[in-house]
């Protein structure tokens, strides 16, 4: 794969929500912190939403490594 190759692929990746920003949004209190009791409700939801932001990140890391060990091999 050449970079362009690399790009045209990376344009085709969508925009990711993570749903856990959004949870966190909903679990904010009248004094902007977070509610315990708002999250308690959304329990297995938000263990959800954890795992999913877990992958993305872990699927992240994946890509700069291969972005890095691309850049290290081009001349």
């Amino acid at each position: 794969m050449d970079a362009h190759d690399l790009i045209r692929v990376l344009k085709e990746v969508p925009e990711c929500r993570l749903r856990l920003i959004e949870l966190a949004w909903e679990a904010v209190g009248d004094d902007g912190s977070i509610d315990p009791e708002k999250l308690g409700f959304r329990r297995k939801e938000l263990e959800e939403a954890i795992a999913e932001a877990e992958a993305y990140a872990q699927a992240t890391r994946g890509a700069v490594q291969c972005l890095t060990s691309m850049d290290h091999s081009l001349p």
